[in-house]
């Protein structure tokens, strides 16, 4: 069920598997929107959607009973599974299984959640060396992009709370309020400008000016940092080293 040892070609096997019925649900969910093809193809549809169900709900509970693996030191069986339970992983795992077992097992109708199966393409990080390489550098410069965010959060509620007082004297439909005025910094923040919100004062255009200026330096910020992180990341791959003897990786 884990890959330790990258010449495990049954292991191989099963991680394709995964990916290939993934890439099928996802595909699927998509062309379910189309009211004439999923009419046409309702049974295949259904096909698809229980097959997943039995090989995802077989590999949670694979899991769940190997939990054990994750915590070679830990000998309370029912607690190691538990706290494998609440990791994201497993969560993942969970919710991927999940809207098919409530509306079976419930009198109400639960077909809004349906779009909770999106949560299997969650299950890529998994499987996928790509996907986990950017959890991998998000995980490892979280507390820069965190810092990135609340300097975003404040800029928007100061330049918001700026550009209602300054705008809505002229255009009080426009900027009722400052939470409605959050749409106006944010697109301007992100340089996006759809245009459906401006200024029309003098010094709504000022403002309007500098915050397009704040936004540009602040975009930037997260693409060197997680630029960065990649380098950084595949540096330390090319460190790594895989034993011949037993397998596992080693580092120097």
């Amino acid at each position: 069920m884990e890959l330790t040892n990258e010449n495990d070609h049954l292991a191989k096997v099963f991680d394709y598997t995964i990916l290939i019925l993934i890439a099928i649900n996802v595909l699927a969910i998509i062309l379910e929107s189309y009211k004439t093809i999923y009419s046409a193809y309702f049974l295949t549809f259904k096909a698809i959607e229980n097959v997943s169900i039995v090989v995802f709900t077989i590999e949670y509970g694979l899991r769940l009973w190997l939990a054990d693996i994750h915590y070679p030191d830990d000998s309370r069986k029912i607690w190691v599974r538990i706290k494998y339970m609440c990791t994201f992983m497993a969560l993942i795992d969970l919710f991927a299984i999940l809207p098919f077992y409530l509306a079976m097992f419930s009198i109400y109708d639960f077909r809004f959640i349906r779009i909770a199966r999106l949560f299997r393409i969650l299950k890529l990080s998994r499987y996928s060396k790509s996907i986990k390489l950017i959890k991998d550098v998000i995980k490892e410069k979280k507390d820069e992009l965190l810092a990135i965010v609340m300097i975003m959060l404040i800029l928007i509620i100061i330049s918001s709370t700026l550009m209602y007082y300054i705008e809505s004297t002229s255009q009080p439909e426009v900027f009722p309020n400052i939470i409605s005025t959050f749409w106006w910094s944010i697109a301007t923040l992100t340089t996006v400008g759809y245009g459906d919100v401006y200024p029309i004062t003098w010094g709504g255009k000022v403002l309007s000016s500098i915050i397009a200026i704040f936004g540009i330096g602040l975009v930037a910020l997260p693409t060197g940092i997680v630029g960065t992180g990649f380098i950084e990341e595949m540096k330390s791959k090319d460190e790594e080293h895989i034993c011949p003897h037993c397998g596992k990786k080693i580092k120097y």
